[in-house]
Formats: structure tokens, sequence, C-alpha cells
């Protein structure tokens, strides 16, 4: 771990150590030291830069949620303490709804939801983060249902004008890190099963899933079996049946004591013009930034599967460029 605190065993050790300290211990000073000062940070609702930036999201959310817990699930990570690491963080959140704020008047509603973000750290320091935040399970825990709640969050950002603009490829902002990930197998294997998914090969789904896979999906939607991992996909796919889909990462570890697992992080960009989980086609520009963690293992000899999915996107992100070209 050159460059970084002796403290941390090991990146997985910084990552979640860093991610407590700040939240769960209140250190959001450290925030000046753990984010360098021009970090760019973009999550499917917006695109930011500026370690100030975060310091007032971080603690206009711990008003809002004062008991906001961040479980580690997950670290799955690359690079070396030299280059640069880029860890693909999995985390399960609990918090109480107790603030007004950005999700509107607080509502006294308990809430458990996943988070999957990747951050680029070195000295010490991150300084280029992609997060989704499973916005859609969120908002139905407060009782709201994802369009509507974009249509009243669009208004209290001051109309489509005014609003905050999600983020597409015309709004985004360069980082420094460039890389892709690693070589390893299982990342290439996860690629490959997500590149045919996406290539309409729906059959891939039954071919390199367990058949009882667990998935963890978008709108905090738990599945066990083919089915659901069959229907979230076709339901995504089919609504924008003609955008480019895009691998812009992907990384695949073998850990001790751990099971054979990936990360990749994708998107899709183009026009909603098909019938699926968004309804109607509107012909709308959007752009879907998703992350996705696998773990594989063989159940049967010499069958090795994928056997947990862990995936989401920010359904709200999505709403709200529809919305936003429809009116």
């Amino acid at each position: 771990m050159q460059g970084f605190d002796p403290k941390f065993r090991d990146f997985p050790d910084y990552i979640i150590g860093i991610t407590k300290e700040i939240w769960e211990d209140r250190g959001i000073a450290t925030l000046h030291d753990y984010y360098a000062p021009k970090i760019v940070v973009r999550m499917p609702g917006s695109v930011s830069t500026g370690n100030q930036n975060v310091i007032g999201a971080t603690m206009a959310t711990l008003a809002e949620f004062p008991d906001r817990t961040l479980l580690g699930e997950d670290v799955i990570w690359s690079g070396t303490p030299e280059a640069g690491m880029l860890s693909s963080h999995r985390i399960i959140s609990t918090a109480t709804h107790l603030g007004d704020g950005a999700f509107g008047k607080a509502t006294g509603a308990k809430l458990t939801y996943r988070i999957l973000a990747d951050c680029h750290a070195r000295n010490n320091a991150i300084d280029d983060e992609w997060l989704v935040r499973d916005q859609g399970a969120i908002v139905r825990q407060m009782g709201w249902d994802p369009l509507d709640y974009t249509r009243d969050q669009i208004a209290r950002e001051g109309g489509p004008e005014a609003c905050t603009k999600p983020l597409t490829p015309l709004n985004d902002i360069e980082g420094p890190y460039k890389g892709t990930g690693n070589d390893n197998e299982w990342g290439q294997r996860h690629a490959d099963i997500l590149t045919r998914i996406m290539n309409a090969d729906m059959g891939a789904i039954e071919a390199e899933y367990d058949r009882a896979v667990h998935s963890e999906l978008p709108g905090g939607q738990t599945g066990h079996g083919w089915a659901p991992v069959d229907r979230f996909w076709m339901g995504l796919r089919a609504s924008f049946p003609n955008a480019q889909f895009t691998i812009h990462h992907q990384i695949g570890r073998d850990d001790p004591q751990m099971p054979p697992r990936s990360a990749i992080r994708w998107s899709l960009w183009g026009k909603h013009d098909g019938w699926g989980t968004f309804g109607a086609p509107t012909g709308a520009d959007v752009y879907v930034l998703g992350i996705s963690h696998a773990e594989f293992g063989q159940l049967i000899g010499g069958q090795t599967k994928l056997r947990r999915e862990y995936t989401l996107f920010d359904e709200t992100s999505v709403w709200k460029q529809i919305l936003l070209h429809t009116g």
C-alpha cells in the first residue's frame, strides 16, 4: 500500500475503512484528505467536481438520514498502489428518513438499499468516482412511484430548465483515471455474458447462469432463478433496443476464501424507442449508467456458472431524461 496510510492493511480495508470513518464516525472533515481537491464525481443524476461539493452533499444527506449505515459487502479491485487502484465497492445501506431534504419532507420511512461505487485512488486519496445508488428502492420505500417522484423532483428543483440535469456523455467530465480494469478470466466471462444479452442472445441466461441464481436488481428487487434475471434484462433492453451498449471497465478477481468474482461498469446511450420497462416509446435520448457484480462457482462438478448477480442503475435518472424530453 505504497503512498497510503499504514493503518490500512490492504485496498479493501482502505475503501471500507474510510467509508465508515466519513459517514458513520462523522469524520466528514477527513474528506479534505481522502478526496482529491478536484475529484470528479459522476452519478446518474448529476456530475460534479471538487471535494467541497462532496462535503456539502455528505452533510445534506446526513441531515436527512442521520442514522445512515454503509455496510461494505465487497470490494472488487484492480491496479497497483504505484499506478493507482480502482475499487468497485458494493454497499448495503440502512437509513431512516428523519429530515427534510432532497427526497422531500421527512417521512420517517426506514430504508434498506444498495449502492455500487467505482473509485480510483492513489496516494491515499480518491480522485475519480462513478456512483450508482438504487434510487428506485429508496423512493418506493418512501411510498412513491419512481415516475411520480421524478416529476415532483423536477418541480422542486425549479422546473425543466432549472433542474439538475442527469449525466450523459454530453456533460460528462474527464477525470484522471484512464484505465479499463484487468484481463482476469472472470471479468472477461462476465463481459461476454452481458454482451450476449445486450445483443439479444437471451439464451445466454439459461446457458451461463446457475438455475438457482440469486439476483439483486434495481428497485430493491431480489430474485431467485432464471426468470427474474430474464425479465430484468429483457425489459431494460426492450426499452432501448437500438442504444449503444458499452463496457467501460471490467475487473475479475481470484482471492483466497472468496468465490471467483467480477465487476463491470457499462452504459446504454440512445433513443427510448421500444416498449419495455419504461413504458411507451418517447424517442427521448437516454443515458443509462450501470454497474454489475457477479460471483461464479461450481455447484455441479465441471459446470461453472454465474451464481449471484448484483446490478444497479438509477430508474429515476432515466425517467428524468424521458420527462425532460416529453415535457
